[in-house]
């Protein structure tokens, strides 16, 4: 019995240190690449940027931020050149995980007005839209 709980408290523990080193890099890595921006920032600053829903296109579909684009993170290395680097580029995904590597994955490329929707658009409570079909 002794020998079970010192295996759970040893998962248990690589477990939440592993979180939190993923946690850790994560912050980093946004800060580092990007601006976190309120629902207040995100929607004024929107008409003058570039807005990019990072989820499928079946999410997307089901509803998105109005003006939104979608251009779905398992594309972006294919698709990034679209992207305009001198216009700010505003990213959301469901939470913040895919916009904190798109960040990354575009700043190291040289874009810079990179901006992310603080807790992502499962927090979203401004205007959306969805698909007619």
């Amino acid at each position: 019995m002794n020998s079970f709980l010192l295996v759970f408290d040893l998962v248990v523990t690589v477990l939440l240190v592993f979180w939190l080193v993923t946690y850790v890099i994560g912050r980093y890595r946004r800060s580092h690449y990007a601006t976190v921006l309120s629902q207040d920032e995100f929607q004024k600053g929107s008409h003058k940027a570039q807005v990019i829903d990072l989820r499928q296109k079946a999410d997307f579909d089901r509803g998105h931020i109005l003006g939104a684009q979608n251009l779905p993170y398992a594309f972006m290395k294919q698709q990034y050149g679209k992207l305009r680097s001198d216009l700010p580029i505003y990213m959301y995904d469901q939470g913040m995980s895919m916009s904190t590597n798109a960040a990354a994955f575009l700043g190291r490329r040289g874009y810079k007005k990179l901006y992310i929707l603080d807790g992502g658009y499962a927090k979203w409570d401004g205007k959306t839209k969805k698909a007619k079909y």
